[in-house]
């Protein structure tokens, strides 16, 4: 294939395999923590192009934010539909002649795309027949984010850090 490379499996698209093959750090409890420590490394001249910060023991949270009823779902899909169809008012609005014309077609587009929004959402959750009758929002979390770099810049990344806490 053209433009393709051969790339080791968790290798980036440039530059080495600091996952697999670099030298832990330092480890912090949060990503700020490990942003932080790189950014100080960064300002003090290191070359950062040779770290990574890689997240150790990655577990993806559900937060559950409430109940899903056949109501919420068809306002949920309203809104949506009324974003929808004032775009495509506006859209069709742009090739209308006279002023009042413009007005009729965006506010045609948001009546449209209301009421079919609101269908499709309260079709949608009918479709789903209670199997799943909550909202949430999911993430990827680590347990400790490590900063990683090439092992012949360890000692000298390590020396810089250990001073980012005095």
């Amino acid at each position: 294939m053209f433009g393709q490379q051969n790339v080791p499996p968790g290798a980036g698209a440039s530059g080495p395999d600091l996952a697999n093959t670099g030298t832990v750090i330092a480890s912090y409890a949060n990503y700020a923590g490990a942003q932080r420590a790189v950014d100080y490394l960064s300002d003090n001249e290191f070359p950062v192009q040779n770290s990574a910060i890689v997240g150790a023991d990655l577990r993806m949270v559900e937060s559950v934010l409430g109940r899903l009823t056949a109501s919420k779902a068809a306002a949920s899909g309203a809104a949506s539909g009324a974003w929808f169809g004032l775009m495509i008012g506006l859209f069709l609005g742009i090739f209308a002649v006279r002023a009042h014309g413009w007005l009729w077609l965006v506010l045609m587009g948001l009546i449209w795309g209301t009421a079919a929004g609101a269908l499709f959402g309260w079709l949608g959750y009918r479709a789903m027949g209670g199997q799943r009758d909550f909202v949430s929002t999911s993430q990827i979390v680590a347990s400790r984010y490590d900063v990683m770099v090439r092992p012949d810049l360890a000692e000298r990344a390590r020396n810089l850090v250990g001073r980012l806490d005095l």
